[in-house]
């Protein structure tokens, strides 16, 4: 099992950048692909970024290609979301996931076995 914790959250105004972590615990990061996905007021959860095992291989949604990028630190038990040109649409509940399946990066949420509890990003116009 692995848990995970994030951070970074906060009220940003537009334009500007955060970055988001994931702390992870337990088993070793490398056996799990990573992603991130948020849940806007009044939507469904939706997939933002994803990242494969080693790092080598990462898939955005449409939304946020070119602004977003994730990246891992296998030794630190660590992924980030670097956030940048943020817009108030991205205003959301953040999580990050883990998949024990590493053979591929799913969008799907319900692929992903375990989860954290969150941290709220607020993109203010």
């Amino acid at each position: 099992q692995v848990q995970l914790v994030e951070s970074g959250g906060g009220l940003v105004q537009a334009g500007n950048s955060l970055r988001l972590s994931c702390e992870a615990s337990g088993r070793p990061l490398e056996t799990y692909t990573m992603g991130w996905f948020r849940r806007a007021p009044g939507k469904e959860r939706e997939f933002v970024a994803g990242i494969s095992w080693s790092g080598t291989a990462t898939y955005y949604a449409d939304s946020v290609e070119g602004r977003f990028t994730i990246s891992r630190d296998n030794a630190k038990k660590v992924v980030y979301l670097q956030m940048n040109s943020l817009e108030p649409e991205d205003t959301a509940v953040y999580y990050c996931a883990a998949d024990r399946n590493v053979l591929q990066v799913s969008m799907s949420a319900a692929t992903y076995e375990y989860w954290g509890q969150g941290t709220q990003v607020t993109v203010s116009s």
